[in-house]
Parts: structure tokens; C-alpha cells; sequence
């Protein structure tokens, strides 16, 4: 038998020392506001010096932890309450590009803080990214001057692929669309953006995030149409912004109306049916005669499951064509069908791959025919 005596537990608490890494941890943006304030204050409306401080406060500051009260600061001069509003009891810095010049060679400039900030902590990146969403989703807070200028900065960090055209996402906000915010902030971006590349590149960042289908969207529902795109930006001083959407408009009208017209003709509909709609298409869309007949031929040759045997395609191409006669017909009502581009294309590539021999060879003498003749059209 154990005779010691057994330890009675005791109620008082035990002490633990409280690691470092521990203390660190408590969230206190309010003071690193004040130390990126102070800063900021010292460095003074330099914007290279502004930069330098930024870089080197990385190494000292929680910038991973506090990137949103960062950027609010750099922005807004201070951190921002929910809509977009500053804090009364906050301090604030007038080194910021709500508190800039209003005018794109001070916005390029405060770019360059950004970019050289997000290259030298590239974790910043996506932190950045968010915040440019919120403050888009916080535009009505903002005086016009300051949604100016974020628009000019914004169309310029989109130019130099600091920010990606996915924070373009913001701007269908319905609130915003419906006020007409989003089309006038629009307006200065897409300015900003042209002139530091060119609508081609703009345009290829817009369709690399499936964006160049939706700027229509950013008017009201009954205002969305290219009329009205076309007349806003143009007046605006965006024609090439304006040609760009009528453009993405009329292909996207066209292959629509082709995969409807197909579906259709899969279906069986009556001619008579197919004629009306698309009819009613090209009146809609302003699609030409000879572009639509194109459309036509293509869905009605894309409907047939063509003979094995290449010497039987051509006599089963006419026996086909016959029966749509009707249908090809409606849409020919001009003299000039078809310019002898669309030929040789055709004859060069375009052509399927289903008895192209025998098409091919009976297209052949025509062919050098048009290449050779003086007048190009027939």
C-alpha cells in the first residue's frame, strides 16, 4: 500500500506566458493607420518618396493583415466606413487620390505608387484587386470629383496589367446602373484606358474575362441597346469604344441567328416560319441581305449528312438545294448575292471537307475566272 500522501488539486489558476507571435495577433488597423498616416505626413506630396516609404514600411508593417485600411488610406486618406464615407473621429492624410489634382498625369503618377507597392509585396495583389471592387461598389459615396479621379486611375492600372478587367464586375451593380454612375465612371475609364493602349488591347481584355459582351449593361435594362451605347460614348468623345460594341453586337446577333436557324431546320419548322424570323432578325440587328444569305446557305448545307461516295455529293448537294430553293430565294431579292471574296475564301478554306474534290473541281475554272477578271463582283 502507497502510505504518500496524494497531492490535492488546488482552484487557482495557472499561469502561462503569452508568446509574442500571440500579442502580434490582435487585429488594431487603427494603429497601423496611424503609423502609415505619420508616415505619409513626412514624406509630404512626393510621390517617390511616397514609394520609398511604402516599400520600406513593408518590412516593419503587417501589410498582408492590413492591406484594406492600406489602400483605403491611399485612396480615400483614411480608413472607410461601410458606403464609402470617413470616419469622423479617424485620422486622415491629404497624401492621397481623393485629395490629388484632378487630372490624368497625377493619376498616372499615383499608378506608379500602386505598381511599384504591388510588384515589391506581391501578396498585395489580390488585396488590391478587392479593394478596387469595393470602392467601385462605393462610388455613390464619393463626390463626382473623386469618382473621376478613381476612374482615371483605374482605366490606367487596367492599361498596365495591375489590375485585371474582372473588377469591371462592380459596375452592373443595379443601384449604381440604375443612377447612371456606373456609365458616367465608364466613361472617364475607358478614356484613360484607350489613351495609354488602344481599343484592340482594351478589347482583348475584355473578352479575356468574357466582358466584351456586357457593356451594355451598364444602362438600365430599357435603355440597353446599341442606339443608345452607340450615341452616349460617341457624344462622349468614345467613338472607338462605340464602333467596338456595335461590332460585338452584330456577330454575336449573327451567330445567334445562325444556331436558331439551324435548330429550325433540325426541327422541320415550315419555310414560311423560318422567313418571318429571320426577317424580323435583320430588321432588329440591321443585318445586311447578302450577309444573311450567307447564314442561310450555311445552316441549310450544315443540315444534311452528306453521302460517303464523293462522287454521289454533287448530285445530292442539288437535290438538296432544290428543296430549300424556297427558303434561299426570300433572301435573294438583289441582283449582287455574293462578291468574289466570300468565293475565294471559300475555295481557299472554308469549304467542308465532305466532297470538296468534286466541288473543288468543278469550282476550279470559275475560280481563275474571277481572279483574273476585271471587274470582281458577279
Amino acid at each position: 500500500m502507497n502510505n504518500q500522501k496524494q497531492q490535492k488539486p488546488t482552484l487557482s489558476g495557472q499561469r502561462f506566458k503569452t508568446r509574442k507571435r500571440d500579442e502580434k495577433e490582435r487585429f488594431d488597423p487603427t494603429q497601423f493607420q496611424d503609423c502609415i498616416i505619420q508616415g505619409l505626413t513626412e514624406t509630404g506630396t512626393d510621390l517617390e518618396a511616397v514609394a520609398k516609404f511604402l516599400d520600406a514600411s513593408g518590412a516593419k508593417l503587417d501589410y498582408r493583415r492590413y492591406a484594406e485600411t492600406l489602400f483605403d488610406i491611399l485612396v480615400a486618406g483614411g480608413m472607410l466606413a461601410p458606403g464609402g464615407t470617413l470616419a469622423d473621429d479617424m485620422m486622415r492624410t491629404d497624401v492621397c487620390v481623393f485629395a490629388a489634382q484632378e487630372d490624368l498625369e497625377t493619376m498616372q503618377a499615383f499608378a506608379q505608387v500602386f505598381n511599384k507597392l504591388i510588384r515589391r509585396y506581391k501578396y498585395l495583389e489580390k488585396g488590391f484587386e478587392d479593394e478596387v471592387k469595393k470602392l467601385l461598389l462605393f462610388l455613390k459615396g464619393f463626390s463626382e470629383s473623386e469618382r473621376n479621379k478613381l476612374a482615371m486611375l483605374t482605366g490606367v492600372l487596367l492599361a498596365n496589367g495591375t489590375l485585371n478587367a474582372s473588377i469591371l464586375n462592380s459596375l452592373y451593380n443595379e443601384n449604381l446602373v440604375k443612377e447612371g454612375v456606373s456609365a458616367a465612371f465608364a466613361v472617364k475609364l475607358f478614356k484613360s484606358w484607350i489613351n495609354e493602349k488602344d481599343i484592340n488591347a482594351v478589347a482583348a481584355s475584355l473578352r479575356k474575362v468574357s466582358m466584351d459582351n456586357r457593356l451594355m449593361e451598364l444602362f438600365p435594362a430599357n435603355k440597353q441597346s446599341v442606339e443608345h451605347f452607340t450615341k452616349y460614348f460617341t457624344e462622349a468623345g468614345l467613338k472607338e469604344l462605340s464602333e467596338y460594341v456595335r461590332n460585338q453586337q452584330t456577330i454575336g446577333a449573327r451567330k445567334e441567328l445562325q444556331k436558331e436557324l439551324q435548330e429550325q431546320m433540325s426541327r422541320g419548322d415550315p419555310f414560311k416560319d423560318i422567313v418571318l424570323y429571320v426577317k424580323e432578325e435583320m430588321k432588329k440587328n440591321s443585318i445586311p441581305e447578302p450577309v444573311v444569305i450567307g447564314i442561310v446557305w450555311s445552316s441549310v448545307m450544315s443540315t444534311v449528312e452528306w453521302n460517303k461516295k464523293e462522287e454521289l455529293v454533287a448530285e445530292q448537294a442539288i437535290k438538296h438545294l432544290k428543296q430549300h430553293s424556297p427558303l434561299l430565294a426570300a433572301f435573294t431579292t438583289q441582283a449582287e448575292v455574293l462578291s468574289e471574296e466570300p468565293i475565294l475564301k471559300w475555295y481557299k478554306d472554308a469549304h467542308m471537307a465532305k466532297g470538296k474534290s468534286v466541288f473543288l473541281e468543278q469550282m476550279k475554272k470559275f475560280v481563275e475566272w474571277l481572279k483574273n477578271a476585271e471587274e470582281g463582283q458577279w
